[in-house]
């Protein structure tokens, strides 16, 4: 059974919003702002929802990156459907999820170097400094049914 998870690129003076997390093990990694969409939850509204918790920021999305599929580590497929979009200009990012370790800006160059949550992190946001962008009609209809 597949998870369906969004993400977000979140670019700031050629950096991007990453958050630090453990995923389960001692070591951290960094990520995108990304979670699970819940029950009868949008994708515009989980990934909205999603970045708050993990950055305290509120969060507009313009355009879908890309859809992409993850076999994890833990053996399960996931659906990432990745945004770009934009933050508040000036607003420090402070998680609201306790899971979450702490909010950086990172470089493309600095993300290749470290520990990453999957090889999705990158593959996202190359994909997005490469111009991907699709109109948010390619998911604003997307509902689970009742």
């Amino acid at each position: 059974m597949w998870a369906l998870t969004v993400a977000a690129i979140i670019e700031r003076n050629g950096r991007f919003l990453v958050v630090e997390e453990t995923d389960g093990s001692p070591e951290r990694v960094f990520n995108q702002p990304a979670g699970h969409v819940e029950p009868g939850e949008g994708l515009l509204d989980a990934v909205r929802r999603e970045v708050r918790e993990e950055t305290g920021l509120g969060f507009t999305p313009e355009a879908v990156v890309g859809i992409y599929q993850l076999r994890a580590r833990n053996g399960k497929d996931y659906c990432r459907v990745c945004f770009r979009g934009t933050v508040p200009d000036g607003a420090e990012a402070a998680p609201e999820d306790p899971e979450i370790l702490g909010c950086r800006w990172l470089s493309r160059e600095e993300l290749a170097a470290a520990p990453l949550r999957s090889g999705l992190v990158l593959r996202c946001l190359d994909d997005a400094l490469a111009g991907a962008a699709h109109p948010l009609s390619l998911v604003e209809a997307v509902r689970r049914e009742r």
